[in-house]
């Protein structure tokens, strides 16, 4: 069919391959929805292209997508040295590497084609990203497609997408719906009305081709389409295109041969448009093609045809151990699944395909009766494990408990004692602090007599760990002691990264000279490259420089370890550094943003103890503007820091609420707060027990010893000197605080103008009130309220950066113009496109305009 309305996206693409033969790499996110025509457009783009390598791969639309699909695709087509890595097992880094060479290396420019990126793993996503960051220096051109609507319900794509955007590579192109005119053109002679076919097809280009195709009558939906057209194949063909349809999006023409699959049912398909011969495969056209083809093949024989596939892929050899487990798992097979399900769940853990990881070990744990207890345990432990990093904390919890039943029936005591810190480790998250305490005991007492061994080391420091967060620093710090020298003794390099960052805590939690530590942490998880323990330096130092109150380094650290949480696939501690970032954007002021952060954080699914944080930013945000209801968030806090026990989180969330009740009115019930957040202060860390201090002195409560500057000022009445300190971390309100307490005049009408700029209503009426107490005159009536609710759910923050994209301004200008850095303007482009519902920044001005958003 022909390629109508597209010459403008064709055009822009080219211009883009020409700035990456002369130099400049690019990377051009395609976006349309399903059946737009990207696809169609960059073959177009490929045909007109001369003297350039084009390779290619497809995220597959499986319910357990194999893990960097689309890298070994194209590995197969670049061969040499990234084939050969990948033919060996390579390390995803080193696949990363590898690629990267092949792009920059000399000779014709090479165009990488990935499409359906709304499909993508974990890992492809990571690619991505890395490819994206790399690529300008390169000759080579990355293409991206994907269906915009998907930015809305994935998360990872959204904040991927997000990614790329903020880098100087990328280019957006959006391929639009086909107007009614073009329509009209594609749709002559069809015997069709052509106002029936653009009013069924919504200007969808496959739409429109499935129903013209489909001939003689006008079919309900694209499914119909396709299933109309299909109608006429014959029998034998149909069943190999039932066979394709189950394979993959994309199959190899000699696994086709290798079940004798007639050249002619082959030649058939082809000619009917329902399959695209690409050099030695073939390939649905779309994948909505597939899916409906799929869709109509009864449930037992599809389990045929996974069967049939299984054994002729067995019979190859050379087929990924992922589609292997994919094709068993759909033939149920028992011994085949159990076979090749584990190596794959461990592969893609390897490679940091964290989700997938998981689906292929509840695939093999679906047989795990029919497994020997070690074995089982094995699995168990490894599915706990990979849970817990994509943040499906009652599966961790489930299958943590079970592998420490099995460990503990095959009387293995290293492996229970890992069993026991895995699932203490957990507890802590689900903030059940007693129960993970009581485990992380047990994990050291059960291997204490058996010697020296890398199991009690790790035993004690994350005994340690636990028992700083408590106050009891001399236990901890000789428990981090002894395992220092056991991995002295040992020699066992893999655990002194875990060893720094536990170090670091400890001196953290018992007010040492922490950062030194953390520093060093980070260093020595760099070097040796543990992705784990590289994600929680970054969080450690991002939390501690937070409860600090040192902010604008805050950010820096939460800038770098959100980048290296989202290329190497730690979804918890990328969650645990969002929801710190949070707590950065309420402390300097900038709360929409911190709103709008939390609100992402909650919505993730993420452990209780990450959801702790964004709930106290929500909670004290909203109780501040007195715009809504702080106590759903605010009680949430409270009842998980109370059950975790721990003194610091007990009282942060404790000062939190109390806050609340104070600006509401109702001193009585902030002191009762207040009260409970004093019990055991004295075990937590000094800026903790600073706020409780100062809010002890604000309510009139006797004063416990406080813990910094600036609280200690604010104690000792220099509330100028305090409000000074405040200021100079960046926190306005803090100041504004301060300034209240003195009780004057100047004092009150600063902390006034403070409140009522930074939106603090609830704040400034409660000053106002103090005011009139005294007999002031001349109070500032504040601004007059306006609405705050918004046509489009944008937060001030998001309007403002509409208003700038749909005044065409760059990202950089943006970040510039708003002193914000260039990340939050790449979350806040992608919040609201998804707001509007648009693919693209280019649409923003129109659809804000329809929507009346703009002024002008």
């Amino acid at each position: 069919m022909l390629l109508l309305e597209r010459d403008s996206a064709l055009e822009a693409l080219t211009q883009y391959a020409a700035q990456a033969r002369a130099g400049e790499g690019r990377v051009v996110l395609v976006s349309g929805e399903a059946g737009a025509g990207k696809s169609a457009l960059l073959e177009q783009l490929r045909d007109n292209l001369d003297d350039v390598c084009w390779v290619g791969g497809t995220c597959d639309g499986l319910i357990t997508p194999r893990p960097l699909g689309p890298l070994f695709e194209i590995a197969e087509q670049l061969e040499g040295e990234l084939l050969a890595a990948c033919n060996r097992g390579a390390g995803r880094d080193e696949l990363f590497a590898v690629l990267l060479r092949r792009l920059s290396a000399p000779g014709p420019p090479v165009v990488v084609a990935i499409e359906d990126l709304h499909w993508a793993d974990e890992s492809t996503l990571d690619l991505v990203r890395f490819l994206g960051r790399r690529v300008r220096m390169t000759r080579s051109l990355l293409l991206l497609t994907f269906r915009d609507n998907a930015i809305r319900s994935d998360e990872a794509l959204r904040i991927a997408l997000g990614g790329l955007a903020a880098e100087r590579a990328t280019r957006r192109v959006t391929v639009p719906a086909l107007s009614a005119a073009a329509v009209a053109v594609l749709a002559a002679g069809c015997g069709l009305a052509v106002e029936d076919v653009y009013r069924l097809s919504g200007g969808n280009a496959f739409f429109v081709q499935e129903i013209v195709q489909s001939a003689s009558e006008l079919p309900a939906s694209a499914r119909d389409a396709v299933l109309a057209r299909l109608a006429r194949l014959s029998r034998s063909a149909r069943a190999v295109l039932d066979l394709v349809a189950v394979a993959r999006y994309r199959v190899d023409v000699g696994l086709l041969e290798s079940l004798d699959v007639p050249v002619r049912d082959l030649d058939e398909l082809v000619a009917a448009g329902a399959l695209v011969s690409e050099s030695r495969s073939l390939r649905f056209r779309h994948e909505i093609s597939r899916r409906a083809v799929e869709s109509e093949i009864p449930v037992y024989r599809k389990a045929a045809i996974h069967a049939q596939l299984l054994a002729a892929m067995q019979r190859r050899g050379d087929v990924d151990g992922a589609v292997l487990a994919f094709h068993a798992d759909g033939a149920g097979d028992r011994d085949a699944v159990l076979r090749y399900a584990p190596a794959a769940g461990e592969r893609a853990a390897e490679l940091g395909a964290h989700r997938e990881a998981v689906e292929h070990f509840q695939a093999a744990l679906r047989f795990g009766d029919q497994l020997a207890p070690r074995t089982a345990a094995d699995l168990y432990s490894r599915l706990a494990t990979e849970a817990s990093v994509v943040e499906r904390w009652e599966l961790a919890l489930d299958a943590g408990r079970r592998a420490l039943e099995l460990w503990t029936e095959v009387a293995d005591p290293a492996r229970q004692s890992g069993a026991m810190r895995a699932l203490s480790a957990t507890m802590w998250r689900l903030c059940r602090g007693p129960e993970s305490m009581e485990l992380a005991t047990a994990a050291v007492d059960v291997i204490r007599d058996g010697g020296a061994t890398p199991e009690l080391a790790r035993g004690y420091a994350h005994l340690a760990q636990l028992q700083s967060h408590y106050g009891e620093i001399e236990a901890a710090s000789s428990l981090l002691s002894q395992a220092g020298d056991l991995a002295d003794v040992l020699d066992v390099s893999d655990i002194r990264s875990e060893l720094a960052n536990t170090a670091a805590v400890v001196a953290w939690m018992s007010g040492d000279a922490w950062m030194p530590l953390l520093s060093r942490a980070l260093d020595i998880a760099r070097e040796q490259g543990p992705r784990e323990q590289t994600a929680r330096a970054y969080a450690n130092m991002c939390t501690a420089l937070c409860d600090f109150g040192r902010y604008a380094e805050a950010e820096s650290y939460y800038t770098q370890g959100a980048a290296f949480c989202e290329e190497t696939g730690m979804i918890r501690l990328g969650l645990s550094l969002r929801a710190t970032w949070g707590e950065i954007l309420l402390g300097v002021g900038r709360w929409d943003e911190g709103v709008e952060v939390c609100r992402q954080v909650l919505a993730s699914g993420a452990s209780p103890l990450n959801r702790l944080s964004a709930a106290i930013v929500i909670g004290r945000i909203l109780a501040r503007r007195g715009d809504g209801d702080p106590w759903p968030y605010l009680d949430e806090a409270v009842a998980d820091a109370d059950a975790t026990g721990r003194p610091d989180l007990v009282g942060l969330t404790r000062c939190a609420r109390a806050e609340a009740h104070w600006l509401a009115g109702k001193p009585g019930a902030a002191l009762q707060d207040i009260a409970v957040g004093s019990v055991h202060i004295d075990r937590a860390h000094s800026w903790i027990r600073g706020q409780v201090a100062v809010w002890q002195a604000r309510l009139g409560a006797t004063v416990t010893p406080a813990g910094l500057e600036p609280h200690t000022l604010s104690i000792s009445g220099d509330f100028d000197r305090a409000a000074e300190l405040w200021d100079g971390i960046g926190s306005s309100y803090d100041a504004a605080l301060a300034l209240l307490d003195s009780g004057s005049e100047q004092g009150l009408r600063d902390a006034l103008r403070r409140f009522d700029a930074v939106g603090a209503v609830a704040a400034a009426t409660l000053t106002r009130r103090r005011m009139r107490r005294l007999g002031l005159r001349a109070i500032p009536s504040g601004a007059h309220p306006s609405t705050r609710s918004d046509a489009a759910g944008m937060t001030r923050r998001e309007r403002e950066v509409m208003t700038l994209v749909a005044a065409g301004q760059s990202n950089a200008t943006i970040s510039a113009q708003l002193v914000i850095s260039p990340r939050t303007v790449e979350h806040h482009v992608a919040a609201v496109l998804a707001k509007l519902g648009v693919g693209s920044r280019t649409l923003v001005a129109a659809e804000a305009r329809r929507r009346g958003l703009l002024e002008n």
